[in-house]
């Protein structure tokens, strides 16, 4: 008989006492009747209630994880596998563990991940709370699928299946609820295959409330999703941004905007350039987190990363700063100059702050492309 282990069934547990027995007879079941030679893992989060009392007694592989968090004892019971392929679900009995099959048939053909969707394989009534059902659920998984381009409907479903392979190229790095999400946007980074399959929620069996906290794992989930997508978090902002300032800045240095009750002048330039400079700090942001997330291995390197070094260096970054310094430096003389034809009297504003502006706002933006330059090569010394 080949003794491999195929399948391991992690369960992380922090006082599960009222539902473990089920979980594990269930998955114990699955393995029985499907022939599949596997193992149950507990990983067991500082359980007080006898839930490894219960988990010994079911021949059950005990994890000990000191560190607090689902990602933490996930994560420990996952290293822990000896199979193969890896199903992980919660031990509350919101999972039948007897049904797995459509997982590991997934996982046999080849797949990397394989998440379950409760929206389409049904929620018993009151499985899963109102804002979660229609708020927190459905708005975190479109935020997922718009900014990963990722195409599963639960974002967040806690029965899932990936190969220990596949595992080991995430890399996951997160302790605590994102753990979740850091998986599935971990697969996509890096290329990995996913399919999802209908899986039923039930009414978990606990009579205390859930880990879970509503707001505080939802803002975890966000920010979490927002941190891994510098690209909408800074890039696209700061793009938007830095456009509508020049194009504004460049009609109202040119004349001013004339309404029938109103006039747009100086005064709106100020900000048509403030959006300039706000603009081009969120695209330094977005470089500069880019090049961090990557050189300590958050986020997976691409082709595009490495093309980036050989765009964007100190030398030409030093060049291009200089030169918009150099053209701040010209077009503050020109004011001066247009000052002293007056022989230092009063200015008029509408005609000086049309050189003045753009003449502080490129020396800014010089000192600011130097200083991103020198910064950008030393976070990309591994480079």
């Amino acid at each position: 008989m080949n003794s491999k282990i195929e399948l391991s069934i992690v369960m992380p547990c922090l006082n599960e006492a009222e539902t473990l027995t089920i979980c594990i007879t269930k998955a114990q079941l699955f393995l029985n009747e499907n022939n599949v030679n596997g193992e149950i893992i507990i990983a067991d989060n500082g359980s007080t209630d006898g839930s490894i009392a219960i988990a010994t007694s079911f021949n059950a592989n005990v994890v000990h994880v000191e560190q607090k968090g689902y990602g933490s004892a996930l994560k420990s019971g996952i290293d822990a596998a000896k199979g193969s392929y890896v199903i992980m679900g919660d031990a509350d009995d919101s999972y039948d563990f007897s049904n797995l099959l459509p997982y590991l048939t997934e996982l046999r053909k080849g797949k990397d991940l394989v998440m379950g969707n409760r929206f389409k394989g049904g929620i018993e009534k009151d499985a899963m709370p109102f804002l979660h059902k229609y708020l927190g659920n459905p708005v975190l998984s479109f935020i997922g699928r718009l900014f990963f381009k990722i195409k599963i409907g639960d974002f967040h479903c806690g029965l899932r299946g990936f190969s220990k392979k596949a595992y080991n190229i995430m890399n996951l790095k997160t302790s605590g609820m994102e753990f979740a999400s850091e998986m599935v946007v971990k697969s996509k980074l890096n290329n990995l295959s996913i399919a999802e399959v209908p899986t039923k929620l039930h009414k978990d069996g606990r009579t205390r409330p859930p880990h879970l906290n509503t707001w505080s794992d939802g803002w975890r989930h966000l920010r979490f999703l927002m941190l891994y997508a510098p690209n909408w978090l800074f890039l696209y902002p700061g793009i938007l941004l830095a456009f509508v300032g020049i194009v504004m800045s460049v009609i109202l240095i040119i004349n001013p905007i004339k309404f029938e009750n109103f006039t747009l002048d100086v005064h709106t330039l100020l900000y048509t350039t403030a959006f300039l400079l706000v603009g081009f700090q969120f695209i330094i942001f977005y470089g500069l987190t880019k090049i961090f997330a990557v050189e300590n291995e958050l986020l997976p390197k691409s082709n595009r990363y490495n093309k980036l070094f050989k765009f964007i260096n100190l030398e030409k970054g030093l060049i291009v700063g200089i030169l918009l310094l150099l053209i701040g430096v010209f077009l503050s003389f020109k004011g001066i100059a247009s000052w002293k034809e007056i022989h230092f009297r009063e200015l008029d504003t509408s005609t000086t702050l049309r050189i003045i502006i753009p003449a502080i706002t490129t020396l800014q933006l010089g000192i600011q492309t130097i200083l991103f330059s020198l910064f950008f090569s030393i976070l990309g010394l591994k480079k």
